[in-house]
């Protein structure tokens, strides 16, 4: 079975030689049987033959184009807190990918934490949710996480992220890349959001756009930078991350992209002597901590790492004698922000008076 690593490196390239040639052949030959689907539901809903149900509020859906991690989470954090700093009454919906029957999964959690006052449904059937946020929670604007392919909910604000470091996903469809429509599907977004933008230079991100002008020439275009903000412990507790400087950590992270945390790690000032990656949304059980605890006291480090999300799931303030912290990420936008307030402004417009 192939790990998330050998994946891209087949994916990607990386991986060369006859072996190579023949795994991503057998991945090409499965993508076409896989963008044939794609595209049959998708014209599905381009002609109406599937309904897309509009739920009564404000609907921003906050989603990508590409498997794995794009900073969805710092995203749709950033958004509940500007709704909340305006007065309005915002609930999140999820459709709960991974998470153990009555148990909230890992970004669930992690949203949990770092908004106490925004509520967050999770349910398979998101147009159930929706429903029980309006009517029930009495919420004045819904934010869909992780729902640009999910069409049966209307939608005032299609946001789709673009990841920096590989915005593309190799260029092809899910599994020869990690496309999971073909880039003709982001002429459907109102807004495209570079993430990580300060992870390449200013060149790289004009090739990023200009590549992403030829699906869609009239979306706000935003770039993010993905910031490390504050190192927190279990109990909740924030560190400042000058407690990093110099320091020898190890990490580890269960995460789509756990290069974008070596990236973190890195801009932090310290010394990263190992990263141990596990797969994403991985569920941390007894043996997994035994083994960490056993890895991180032979490398004899300051501190180890993990990502808010791992933190989360693992629940303890360090493993056998080594403190452990999440470095805990807030998005800044650094293009465009103008444009989408604007955009934001006019979706409070359309709220009922009498229901703000």
């Amino acid at each position: 079975m192939l790990t998330a690593e050998d994946f891209k490196d087949y994916a990607s390239g990386r991986r060369k030689g006859l072996g190579g040639l023949v795994m991503r052949g057998m991945m090409s030959a499965v993508s076409k049987l896989y963008g044939f689907g794609v595209r049959y539901r998708n014209r599905q809903y381009d002609r109406g033959s599937k309904p897309i149900e509009e739920v009564g509020v404000p609907v921003v859906s906050i989603g990508n184009i590409t498997l794995g991690g794009t900073g969805k989470t710092p995203t749709a954090a950033w958004l509940a807190r500007w709704f909340r700093r305006h007065d309005v009454r915002v609930t999140l919906i999820s459709r709960g990918y991974g998470a153990e029957r009555g148990e909230l999964n890992d970004e669930a959690r992690e949203l949990d934490d770092l908004l106490p006052d925004v509520p967050h449904l999770q349910n398979p059937d998101r147009v159930a949710a929706a429903k029980v946020a309006v009517e029930e929670l009495a919420a004045q604007v819904l934010l869909l996480d992780d729902a640009f392919q999910h069409r049966r909910i209307a939608r005032s604000l299609d946001i789709v992220l673009l990841d920096a470091t590989e915005p593309f996903g190799y260029g092809y469809l899910f599994p020869r890349g990690m496309l999971r429509e073909p880039l003709e599907g982001l002429a459907r977004a109102d807004v495209l959001a570079l993430t990580r933008a300060d992870a390449v230079s200013a060149e790289r991100r004009q090739e990023i756009r200009n590549q992403a002008r030829q699906y869609n020439t009239s979306a706000i275009w935003l770039e993010m930078n993905h910031r490390p903000d504050h190192l927190r412990n279990a109990d909740g507790e924030s560190l400042p991350l000058e407690q990093l400087q110099g320091k020898r950590v190890a990490a580890f992270c269960g995460i789509g992209n756990p290069a974008g945390f070596r990236h973190t790690i890195s801009s932090c000032g310290a010394n990263l002597i190992e990263l141990k990656p596990f797969p994403d949304h991985h569920i941390y059980n007894a043996k997994d901590i035994e083994t960490l605890t056993q890895w991180v006291s032979q490398l004899r480090v300051d501190y180890l790492l993990c990502t808010h999300k791992d933190l989360v799931k693992v629940g303890v303030n360090q493993l056998g004698e080594t403190p452990l912290a999440a470095i805990v990420i807030e998005a800044d936008v650094t293009h465009g922000l103008p444009e989408l307030e604007e955009r934001l402004t006019k979706l409070i417009a359309e709220i009922p008076p009498d229901e703000y």
